[in-house]
């Protein structure tokens, strides 16, 4: 059982050593076709191998592309949070949502209890899995690495099943415990829940984990959109790394 425990746990760390998807590659790859088109220097590692044979300097460099891209959808995605405000019934969780999104927009890393305190609104209308709207749900898939270029009924079920898949994860790492993890386990944690841990130190990785898993095992399965959520309100502002 503890065994089982732990390699269960384990494989919430290595998900995020596997190569980004079809639509990071694809786009890697068309916006060098002019240049690469019949070149032997059009076959870049990237797209070729997966990540246990990089070299060092190519893991970081290679997660550094894959970041900026899934970081340009975090304004949107923020800004998709702001149009949504005036359809919250509540008065006190309109304005809870309203200074979490300007505390993140001017640079400021949100605490979790201001995070949690909003778990009400993505639970329902209009920020539930299900009330999401398709360009909203684009965003996320992109957030989170994954195609857009579905139709939004299956951008939605593909992005609920992940979340939930990260979710039982986070639980079975919890009671493993992040002092279990190595260094690089803990990287590797953070990058795949939406972290650049690349050029963030060990310990403050480990913090950042703690917070995330704090988050994520206090959620409801019908609060898992806060979850996906979480992938850019708590890492757009770690450390600076919003810059």
């Amino acid at each position: 059982m503890a065994l089982s425990r732990v390699c269960w746990a384990r494989s919430a760390v290595w998900g995020s050593a596997v190569t980004p998807g079809h639509f990071v590659t694809r786009r890697l790859q068309l916006g060098r076709s002019g240049l690469a088109w019949g070149a032997p220097r059009y076959l870049f590692p990237r797209q070729l191998l997966i990540r246990h044979f990089w070299t060092p300097k190519q893991q970081t460099d290679f997660l550094d592309i894959y970041h900026a891209f899934r970081k340009q959808s975090h304004p949107e995605i923020i800004s998709y949070l702001e149009k949504v405000i005036p359809l919250i019934s509540d008065a006190g969780l309109r304005w809870r949502l309203t200074d979490l999104c300007t505390k993140i927009q001017r640079g400021t890393h949100p605490a979790i209890h201001d995070i949690l305190a909003l778990r009400e609104c993505f639970s329902n209308h209009p920020l539930g899995m299900n009330q999401l709207q398709a360009l909203h749900v684009k965003a996320l898939s992109r957030a989170m690495l994954l195609t857009s270029y579905l139709p939004p009924p299956l951008l939605r079920h593909r992005l609920k099943t992940h979340t939930t898949v990260i979710h039982q994860l986070d639980k079975a790492l919890a009671k493993l415990g992040i002092g279990q993890l190595t260094a690089q386990e803990v990287k590797s944690a953070c990058y795949l829940r939406g972290l650049n841990s690349t050029h963030i130190g060990e310990d403050r990785c480990r913090t950042w984990l703690g917070e995330w898993l704090q988050i994520s095992c206090s959620l409801k399965e019908a609060e898992l959109s806060l979850l996906l959520h979480n992938v850019v309100l708590l890492s757009t502002n770690y450390l600076g790394t919003r810059r």
